[in-house]
């Protein structure tokens, strides 16, 4: 009998804890379905932080800088008492004789990048997926990838050593053929060459990374079967290897039209002299002239913000035509 209540007393306990854990469930359902994901993922988040913090600092937190586009800003003011001028400084910049030059710079060069330099990543990446030496083929990614980590004063120091006329490489070679040298460095018709060489040489290594990723994801049965029905190489590139990483390369270009206009402060300031001022003078280079050199901090956030703008209309433009053309876009 004693054996019976007991069992009875334990199945009624263990009721009621149920109920107990159930009624705790229904009221805190989605907070306790959520802290069981963090902490289920716990490290993975924490290597989001510095991140978060990056794009929180660098990103967003710059964003309330805009304001003084529209402001007659003053530092010993602040943002709260400098006066509002509305878009008197972006009139300003649109009136100015330079800035029809800056826009002719900058489309030339933007337009350069993407037609020479965009396709060349893709290229190299699809010649490195054809080599079966795996020694070889990581030889050629290390050194195409090495360029990458220098910095653009050292790149365009590199250059100078081979330019220059007062012995650099390039141009005694040039001498002993021709018979005199080359002022590349000096002359505006070889700014542009000379940047868009620096930019695949730096660059086009590491930028065949993404594309290397998204051929791997390639079946390889696709292949077999082609070779089956008789496909050559070049026939398998042109069908299978470029159909399947055309979406990669509609979502890389769109966001290069994104940054169309940043044409790199950093390079093109090292490369400037007075003698190609005419052709290398682009929006991030006449920012840091007015506003750094020359204190005006609102105009300067208004040229900015211009440049900014221009980017944003066309990666929706872009986005919205390869919609249009059956590809998925970025957003």
């Amino acid at each position: 009998m004693t054996g019976n209540i007991t069992e009875l007393e334990e199945k009624r306990l263990s009721k009621e804890a149920a109920a107990l854990v159930q009624a705790r469930k229904d009221v805190y359902p989605k907070r306790s379905k959520v802290w069981r994901t963090l902490s289920k993922d716990r490290w993975m988040y924490m290597m989001l932080v510095p991140g978060l913090f990056y794009f929180l600092i660098f990103k967003y937190l710059p964003i309330g800088g805009l304001a003084i586009a529209f402001q007659n800003y003053q530092p010993f003011l602040g943002f709260t008492e400098s006066k509002w001028v509305g878009f008197h400084h972006f009139i300003r910049f649109f009136n100015e004789s330079d800035f029809w030059l800056l826009l002719k710079n900058t489309t030339i060069i933007g337009v350069s990048n993407i037609v020479f330099f965009f396709p060349l990543p893709i290229l190299l990446a699809l010649m490195l997926n054809e080599v079966r030496h795996l020694a070889v083929k990581r030889f050629v990614q290390t050194v195409t990838y090495v360029p990458h980590f220098m910095s653009w004063v050292v790149v365009v120091s590199i250059s100078y050593i081979l330019f220059t006329t007062e012995g650099g490489v390039v141009n005694d070679v040039i001498a002993s053929i021709w018979g005199q040298k080359l002022n590349i460095l000096a002359n505006p018709d070889w700014f542009l060459p000379l940047y868009i060489g620096q930019v695949i040489w730096k660059e086009c290594g590491w930028g065949t990374i993404i594309f290397l990723a998204a051929l791997t994801s390639i079946d390889p049965e696709q292949y077999e079967a082609a070779r089956i029905d008789g496909a050559r190489r070049l026939q398998q590139l042109w069908y299978i290897t470029l159909p399947m990483l055309r979406s990669t390369i509609v979502i890389l270009l769109i966001l290069r039209l994104g940054s169309f206009f940043d044409t790199g402060f950093e390079h093109i300031y090292s490369m400037q002299n007075a003698l190609n001022r005419n052709v290398s003078e682009v929006f991030d280079t006449y920012v840091y002239m007015v506003g750094i050199t020359q204190g005006s901090l609102s105009y300067s956030t208004a040229v900015g913000m211009f440049t900014s703008i221009v980017g944003l209309i066309l990666v929706y433009l872009s986005n919205r035509v390869s919609k249009k053309l059956g590809e998925e876009g970025i957003f």
